[in-house]
């Protein structure tokens, strides 16, 4: 089942970058449909969070997608080279964000094969951020698609992850950030 807005829309980005995990991410494009189960996010809250593109009521053409309604995708570029695809979430107004790091291929290998150049699937083909956004086809010129259409969207499938299949471990890449790079805000899917 396809999530709907009231998934997005609450404020606990924390817990819905839990709960991310073991949804399937999918995406339609260009007749190709590509399907991913979540193993591995994090979460970004905002103005308050250090490590958030949001912090301090930051306000750009690129960080605007954050202050919708929960329910769009915030694609960005990141070192001039790599979409990384995150999911708003929240109230209008309020900039959460969940990044998307990894999964595992549900459906559509062989388009996710021939979008990363590769022959044969490995265990990190959808491992990191911007290899998954490749491999899904997702493009920083996508941003602010909602969340809910025909070209991209996350489906609940009634997977349950039990808390003893998560593990929480600071998240990776912003030293930067001070305390806030301490948070336990990474979650991983053991044994996706």
């Amino acid at each position: 089942m396809k999530l709907d807005l009231s998934f997005y829309t609450r404020a606990d980005v924390v817990q819905i970058s839990r709960e991310l995990l073991g949804k399937v991410l999918c995406t339609h494009f260009d007749g190709r449909l590509t399907e991913a189960v979540i193993i591995e996010t994090e979460a970004y809250a905002g103005v308050d969070d250090r490590a958030s593109h949001a912090y301090g009521n930051r306000r750009t053409g690129r960080t605007e997608v954050m202050y919708r309604q929960g329910g769009h995708a915030y694609i960005y570029l990141c070192y001039g080279m790599y979409s990384l695809f995150n999911v708003v979430t929240n109230v209008e107004g309020v900039p959460h964000a969940v990044l998307i790091r990894g999964a595992r291929p549900v459906a559509g290998v062989a388009t996710m094969l021939r979008r990363t150049n590769k022959r044969r699937v490995t265990d990190d083909l959808l491992v990191g951020p911007g290899k998954l956004a490749k491999a899904m086809g997702l493009h920083f010129s996508q941003s602010g698609t909602p969340l809910t259409g025909p070209a991209i969207w996350l489906e609940d499938r009634g997977r349950v992850v039990p808390d003893t299949a998560i593990t929480a471990t600071p998240r990776i890449g912003v030293d930067y950030a001070g305390e806030d790079a301490k948070r336990l805000w990474r979650f991983l899917m053991v044994n996706g």
